[in-house]
């Protein structure tokens, strides 16, 4: 069979639609590579876009939307609601199939030495990928975000991987490293309050308590004029969709709010739906391997 590597790099821009279209179109000029889904938010000021292929597709499709970023976003006149240190902001690599998680590491090093040595846009190794205690953790790494992180730079335990102690002057530096799938997963609330979602995404993060895979801040999404609590779901064996969503919707009727809806980021393993689906139905005995169609057609 062959090697399946999934890459989601997420950008610095979700307002401009010809951008967006110029990134799509250099995620799908590189063979071996195929594009399976982008989405932007103007809120947040960010697309996040899904490829999968092999090994070394990849790798030269990851440095190809770097280049093509660096080129058509500025990060000196870049606002939104979504925290963000470089016009590639971060560049996961994940394992999918016949792919170990060291092989990801690899191509996440060898993308973030290309990325210095040809556009000179420095990059901190995350994840899986860290080789500095303290940068597994993707928050703790943009911490600063794009306006703080010259001074940020010239901290002793934050020079970068790859590159000098500067960012770039307007593609700024970017996250690269290898990491296990995860979901990113919204709730949007029915309240203008932004204290309201910052209370209840403190209430579930695991950083502060919460749970041990969910990652979550308070967003507003001015648009809409709503308050919205953005997670990523690391791990949706251990801390299940339906089991935050419940919390939330919880923890919210504490201020008089509700739920007015979820939205799920990019793709999302089956199960991770699945679970939700057997939760909410209460379905008895229920065998995922045996009794959903899909597993018997692979």
């Amino acid at each position: 069979m062959p090697k399946i590597v999934e890459c989601i790099p997420n950008f610095s821009e979700g307002r401009d639609a010809g951008r967006v279209e110029e990134l799509a179109k250099v995620a799908k000029s590189v063979p071996g590579v195929t594009l399976l889904d982008y989405s932007s938010d103007a809120s947040h000021n960010r697309s996040v876009f899904t490829l999968v292929g092999d090994p070394d597709g990849i790798a030269e499709v990851a440095f190809q939307l770097c280049k093509k970023a660096s080129e058509i976003i500025d990060m000196t006149k870049q606002t939104g609601e979504h925290p963000r240190m470089g016009a590639t902001d971060v560049v996961p690599f994940v394992p999918i199939r016949e792919v170990t998680v060291e092989e990801c590491v690899e191509i996440s090093k060898k993308v973030a030495k290309r990325v210095w040595e040809e556009l000179a846009i420095p990059s901190f190794l995350y994840e899986y990928s860290a080789a500095v205690p303290g940068r597994q953790n993707l928050a703790a790494v943009r911490k600063g975000q794009f306006e703080g992180m010259p001074e940020k730079l010239l901290l002793d335990e934050w020079a970068p991987d790859f590159g000098e102690r500067k960012i770039h002057p307007t593609a700024g530096i970017t996250a690269i490293g290898a990491r296990p799938p995860l979901i990113a997963y919204n709730i949007n609330l029915d309240t203008s309050d932004l204290e309201i979602a910052n209370a209840i995404a403190k209430a579930i993060r695991g950083s502060s308590g919460g749970f041990k895979y969910c990652k979550a801040i308070g967003i507003m999404l001015e648009g809409r004029n709503i308050a919205q609590v953005s997670m990523n779901m690391v791990n949706c064996e251990g801390t299940p969709l339906y089991r935050v969503f419940e919390a939330v919707k919880f923890e919210a009727k504490r201020w008089g709010v509700n739920i007015l809806g979820s939205e799920l980021i990019g793709l999302a393993h089956s199960k991770a739906l699945i679970d939700c689906a057997e939760y909410y139905l209460q379905i008895e005995d229920f065998d995922y391997d045996t009794q959903v169609l899909e597993n018997h057609l692979i």
